[in-house]
């Protein structure tokens, strides 16, 4: 969510815990080296570890190596289609020549039992029905007997997340007959609805006559809740911190929860990132006298944003006494941690993996790309006899971007093995983790995060025992190396041209000229921006960075800006430094991902400060390489009267043939996942919580209602607005963007 205007939910979703004031990366260094007294072997070899053993000489050819690329099938030189004008219109808004058709929405039946929605409030068996807050999405195909392929376009599955719920204090409003309650202590009714609207779907959808459907009784049809037993893998499983009342030995956790993002592995699961999840826990308010206030518990717990006597998003846990409820409370109750749930928030805030064509087996959290605000996780193209690397950002304002590199070389059988999730045993659950420190010239590093670093291992600040501590407290870990803090990282996506990374930084209201949150070349901009009435500050509109390596596991990179989003009339000196028009103005990039057969980067918004002037959009882009633009100088001035000037540099302009409006939802929803058939000629996308801004008191008063969509589509009954999907089509049966 957009922290420059405040949205029901903000308060929840815009957790900012980052408190570290990072030094440069050799004074952290050498600091923490001579105040620890630390040689366990010798400071070189130890340094030389620290730096994965490639200097800035690695980047040799990385600006277009195309080593990491995922090659498109048949990649598009131009964008084809008349650019979507901005609309504060209810309704979808595609370019002529397209249609886009609603075919799942929240509620919608995928298991036995669950009767036709009725979306007054009144249905029931959320476990067997579509979640709410559509959110990242991946399509699997079958083929005409019903197994995995690669290559099918007619028929597949779609693996989904469902992220959280619309509500305005407390309460899912919409799911329930009067609103809801909102005062605690909550209805255990209601409770259990919205603990079964959290998590992950899976569906198979068919097209049939050019019309596409979902199957409300295939076997392949499966719901994950904040109920659904998973399996802790990696590093911290079985580790003193993951136990819990529920799990005494730490392996083995129930559910997944404010699941965002999504990747898809080389070997064809889906890998789903927990994201916003700290905000339904609560803590009691003398919890930190409980537990001790050495206790590093204590430290972590307010790193991740639950501070003692935080308030739950839901008030889940005063429910009842059963433990489904009193999860949700992370105070030291009981003598230890196997008696209560102070350690349950450390189960959450991992990479998830699912396998959607067994629906049996239970989802493994993978620990080993660390604990964070998981956006999504992306991989770049494997490669033969070289580890596996996946990308993510830490969707939280001030926080950082992470790579996962594998213990295990690719082997090409196993992307077409039969038990996939053992396959994601060999790769994701031994591996180097790394975040980014951008430099002010261009180049940057990726930092290990292991105890083979002597500035984590020997960290005074934080202890860290082992690899396991590692991947439970990472944000400590990327604090202690000295990480750039980032404005919002969110999706990441790999270029399928070229193996460059692409990572949309929403925005940064928190973003100053001077001080912890200083502008610097990897975050440049800090500017006034009205909506309105309001003046809204820092960096308001977001900007889009992007990577190139020489090969996907060096830790060595180039970078530069591929993107500064801002309105069209912003002064393109020091806003809209991207020369951006009325055809592909944007604020708050968020999701983003690339076509496989087209080439087409798919960008998203999830924006509050542009909302004055345009629902939040899907933009279409045909992006060039990292270095393709030039280096410029923005200048400020100090409270002081002196002048700080940034050096930064920003990718080439892009034109309005090459990146332009694709897309216009409807009122108040955000545009969220996205997935393509292989031919490229379906495109589904999700809108999320239209109507949101919406008064929980007129719950039953569709007049006031900020949105009634999809119903005012056509689709489904009741006037309650729904998250749903929808799939595009081009009208001459061609592909997307042509």
């Amino acid at each position: 969510m957009n922290s420059t205007n405040v949205r029901p939910s903000d308060i929840f979703n815009n957790e900012d815990s980052n408190t570290s004031v990072n030094a440069d990366f050799d004074t952290v260094l050498n600091a923490r080296l001579s105040r620890r007294n630390m040689l366990r072997g010798g400071v070189g070899a130890a340094g030389s570890v620290l730096l994965g053993g490639a200097g800035l000489a690695s980047l040799t050819g990385c600006a277009t190596s195309g080593q990491g690329a995922m090659a498109a099938s048949s990649p598009l030189s131009t964008l084809g289609f008349t650019p979507v004008a901005k609309s504060m219109a209810d309704v979808v808004s595609v370019p002529t020549g397209y249609k886009a058709e609603v075919f799942y929405a929240l509620g919608d039946p995928i298991l036995a039992g669950a009767a036709a929605f009725k979306n007054d409030g009144t249905d029931t068996d959320f476990d067997k029905r579509a979640g709410d807050h559509h959110d990242g999405m991946e399509w699997f195909s079958l083929d005409a007997n019903g197994k995995a392929s690669t290559t099918h376009s007619a028929r597949g599955l779609i693996a989904m997340n469902h992220e959280a719920t619309t509500d305005e204090k407390l309460s899912s409003f919409f799911i329930h007959a009067d609103g809801g309650t909102s005062t605690l202590p909550r209805k255990v009714s209601e409770v259990d609805k919205e603990l079964m609207i959290h998590g992950l779907s899976v569906i198979e959808v068919s097209a049939q006559g050019g019309k596409w459907s979902y199957k409300p009784t295939s076997t392949f049809n499966r719901r994950v809740t904040t109920m659904s037993e998973a399996v802790i893998h990696g590093p911290a499983r079985g580790s003193e911190h993951l136990m819990t009342k529920y799990s005494t030995d730490g392996v083995k956790v129930r559910g997944t929860l404010n699941n965002c993002g999504t990747g898809k592995t080389p070997w064809g699961t889906y890998a789903s990132g927990e994201e916003n999840w700290f905000g339904y826990f609560t803590r009691d308010a003398k919890d930190d006298a409980k537990r001790g206030t050495k206790d590093k518990a204590v430290a972590a717990l307010n790193r991740y944003g639950r501070r003692a006597g935080a308030a739950s998003r839901h008030g889940w846990e005063s429910a009842g006494s059963s433990d489904q409820y009193v999860r949700w409370n992370n105070s030291a109750i009981g003598v230890s941690a196997k008696d209560d749930f102070r350690n349950e928030m450390n189960t959450f805030g991992y990479i998830v993996e699912l396998d959607p064509y067994k629906p049996t087996q239970a989802l493994r959290k993978r620990t080993a790309l660390g604990r964070m605000g998981h956006e999504n996780v992306t991989f770049a193209k494997p490669v033969v006899g070289q580890p596996v690397v996946g990308y993510m950002g830490d969707d939280s304002r001030n926080e950082y971007i992470y790579k996962y590199v594998s213990t295990a070389l690719w082997l090409a059988s196993d992307a077409d093995a039969d038990d996939k999730l053992a396959v994601g045993d060999k790769y994701l659950d031994k591996g180097t983790l790394y975040v980014a420190k951008f430099k002010a010239d261009g180049t940057g590093e990726w930092l290990e995060l292991s105890m083979k670093n002597p500035i984590v291992a020997f960290n005074p600040d934080f202890e860290f025992k082992s690899d396991a501590d590692i991947a439970i407290f990472t944000r400590l870990a990327a604090d202690a190396v000295g990480a750039t803090k980032m404005d919002r990282p969110e999706w990441a996506g790999v270029n399928p041209r070229n193996g460059e990374v692409y990572i949309t930084l929403t925005n940064n209201a928190n973003r100053t000229v001077d001080g912890e949150f200083g502008v610097d070349a990897a975050n440049p901009r800090v500017y006034k921006d009205m909506k309105g009435t309001k003046d809204n500050g820092g960096n308001v509109n977001g900007h889009i960075v992007r990577l190139a390596q020489g090969k996907p596991a060096d830790t060595a990179f180039k970078w530069d800006l591929y993107l500064t989003a801002s309105e069209a009339g912003a002064d393109k000196g020091k806003i809209n430094l991207s020369n951006l028009t009325d055809a592909n103005d944007l604020s708050s990039p968020d999701g983003l991902v690339f076509s496989q057969a087209t080439g087409i980067c798919w960008i998203q918004t999830d924006d509050g400060a542009y909302t004055d002037v345009t629902n939040c959009m899907l933009m279409a882009a045909m992006p060039g390489h990292v270095g393709d633009g030039s280096k410029k100088t923005l200048t400020y001035k100090r409270s002081d009267g002196s002048d700080k000037a940034v050096e930064t540099y920003v990718g080439k302009a892009p034109t309005e043939a090459s990146f332009k409006r694709f897309l216009v939802g409807p009122k108040g929803a955000e545009i969220t996942g996205w997935c393509e058939t292989p031919d490229g000629k379906a495109m589904f996308v999700n809108i999320q919580h239209p109507g949101e801004n919406t008064k929980m008191a007129d719950v039953n008063n569709p007049a006031k209602f900020e949105s009634q969509w999809p119903a005012n589509a056509g689709y489904g009954v009741g006037k309650r607005p729904r998250s749903a999907t929808i799939v595009i089509t081009k009208l001459d049966g061609g592909q997307i963007g042509s």
